[in-house]
């Protein structure tokens, strides 16, 4: 897991750099607070009658900067820390990310959506205890336990083998006992977390059909009997925390134990002071509390662990849809054509057999055909969304899959029947079209979709925020402003997938009869169940058991 998050620790090394030094600082002066405290306190009582050979000022000066440096470093450690694991999260996140987006909607199948959301969310959130909860602290303990152990070696020698082995105890065999322990529970309660977030997604998504088919009860179960066993996990490693703990605390007391008893035969051979003496063993007592957060974090490396692997297993899935090592330039202007493709889901599954399709420059095609006939397949392959298992097709004659995915963007773009209208305001969701479109740019292609009117009659134009999935906007709006969206690439050719889903007839034909104006000149493949006007397509093809069947001219309409 740290062989895997490497790359990004030394990446990120000057934002992990400063929460070192501090958290270096902060045990530091926590240890030596306390021992500064108990040699003051005791040096104090053993000169109570002569107190004016001792000097409180400077003893009581060490006390309270000791203090106030414990304080502030501690505050600046947490500050730097988090900003730091912050920073390592959000790389990740966008290594993942970025991973995600170069894979297919086949590949991209394969995982329910709730279970994604829990990998880039949960998973990688679980991850923060690397760096704050087991490599920090391991540090740090490491080099104040050396140092403490040093400082005994000076004052109480026969201590310091006795202090240094309890402290090896506490700082290696004990996390590595708990991490062993917890690394089932941390699996099950990884893998309940994420089984959580997907039966909360899932329940909101379709929270409409549970309820129209009295599902809610066995819903409701379902998610009761998943949080009981995420309770069950946690507790099981709150337990193995618990005794982890009671260790530390014994072996603390055993090297206090240890440094008193020690220093007692020192003290008697005045080796050594008394005052001098009580602050070794209350520093002894304050290193052990450095190692209750090497503790924390092995118990979370778990779940950690089991969080890493979710993630991995993205990062390991490579795209199966690639460019070739040297690409082919497309035109800007070409025909598209389909030539004998053939393509099937499964094998036993014939869905696209032989489909012959040509669409020469600014022609307008439609094709229909009954639900799963394959009419969606077809527009993602015409974007090489997906790859035929036979055939080909050809921009201008170059088949597809010799150029880049980013050169076929620019030339062919699609609106799919479910093209989501993004949390944000108008402007956020159109320059997903073209990130360099200014406000002319945007009122011009509003204008062009039939929907600059209304935008501009919204108090915030295109600064307006739009809910969720667009539930600020009527369907017919949605729709255009994700065909604004679409405009807004220049590509040569435009698919669309069912444009007028859910739309009534009067806005669906108001669609149609705005297309041609809205295309100026440029070719459309067209997707769709509706009756198109007459007139509209130069072609209608009817996709029937896998081949495209043209339909007669008296037939488009």
């Amino acid at each position: 897991m740290v062989a895997w998050m490497w790359p990004m620790l030394r990446r990120r090394w000057r934002a992990l750099l400063p929460a070192c030094v501090l958290a270096l600082v902060t045990a530091a002066a926590a240890v030596g607070l306390l021992g500064v405290a108990g040699w003051f306190l005791t040096a104090t009582a053993l000169v109570s009658g002569a107190l004016a050979t001792f000097n409180l000022f400077v003893s009581s000066a060490m006390v309270r900067g000791l203090a106030f440096t414990r304080i502030l470093s501690r505050y600046g450690e947490r500050v730097t820390g988090h900003a730091a694991t912050l920073q390592l999260l959000a790389d990740l996140r966008t290594r993942v990310f970025g991973r995600l987006l170069r894979l297919d909607a086949g590949q991209l199948a394969r995982w329910r959506d709730g279970d994604l959301v829990a990998r880039l969310t949960g998973d990688i959130d679980a991850l923060d205890s690397v760096f704050l909860l087991s490599l920090l602290p391991l540090l740090v303990g490491a080099l104040a336990g050396a140092v403490v152990v040093a400082t005994l070696a000076a004052y109480v020698p026969l201590a310091a083998p006795v202090v240094g082995a309890l402290w090896l105890i506490v700082l290696l065999l004990a996390p590595a006992w708990l991490a062993r322990r917890v690394r089932r529970s941390g699996s099950a309660r990884q893998e309940q977390a994420a089984a959580l977030r997907q039966q909360v997604l899932q329940a909101v998504d379709g929270h409409a059909d549970l309820l129209a088919l009295d599902a809610a009860d066995g819903a409701e179960a379902a998610f009761a009997g998943s949080s009981d066993q995420l309770r069950g996990a946690a507790l099981d490693e709150s337990r193995v925390l618990a005794s982890g703990q009671a260790l530390a605390l014994a072996c603390g007391g055993l090297a206090m134990l240890a440094v008193a008893a020690a220093g007692a035969i020192a003290l008697h051979d005045e080796r050594v002071g008394g005052a001098l003496l009580v602050g070794c063993v209350l520093a002894v007592a304050a290193l052990f509390e450095v190692a209750a957060p090497v503790l924390r974090g092995a118990a979370r490396l778990g779940a950690a662990a089991a969080a890493s692997r979710r993630v991995r297993e993205l990062e390991r899935t490579e795209p199966e849809i690639v460019d070739p090592p040297q690409p082919a330039r497309l035109c800007p202007l070409g025909t598209l054509e389909f030539r004998q493709l053939r393509f099937r889901h499964h094998p036993a599954l014939p869905l696209l057999e032989g489909v012959d399709l040509r669409i020469a420059p600014g022609e307008r095609v439609v094709v229909t055909g009954v639900s799963g006939s394959g009419k969606s397949t077809l527009l993602a392959m015409a974007l090489r969304l997906r790859d035929p298992q036979a055939g080909g097709i050809f921009w201008e004659g170059v088949d597809l899959r010799d150029a880049a995915l980013a050169d076929l963007h620019r030339r062919v773009a699609l609106l799919p029947q479910d093209a989501p209208v993004f949390l944000g305001s108008v402007r956020d969701n159109l320059r997903i079209g073209d990130p360099a479109a200014d406000d002319a740019r945007l009122w011009d292609v509003l204008r062009e979709a039939g929907l600059e009117a209304e935008i501009r009659a919204l108090p915030g134009g295109l600064d307006q925020w739009l809910g969720e999935g667009g539930r600020t906007l009527s369907a017919g709006q949605a729709r255009r402003l994700c065909l604004a969206r679409v405009l807004l690439t220049d590509a040569a050719l435009i698919a669309l997938d069912e444009p007028t889903e859910g739309l009534d007839q009067a806005a669906e034909q108001a669609l149609f009869r705005d297309l041609p104006r809205i295309l100026r000149g440029r070719g459309l493949l067209l997707v769709t169940h509706a009756q198109t006007p007459s007139g509209f397509a130069d072609a209608t093809w009817e996709l029937v058991e896998g081949v495209l069947r043209r339909k007669p001219a008296s037939d488009t309409s």
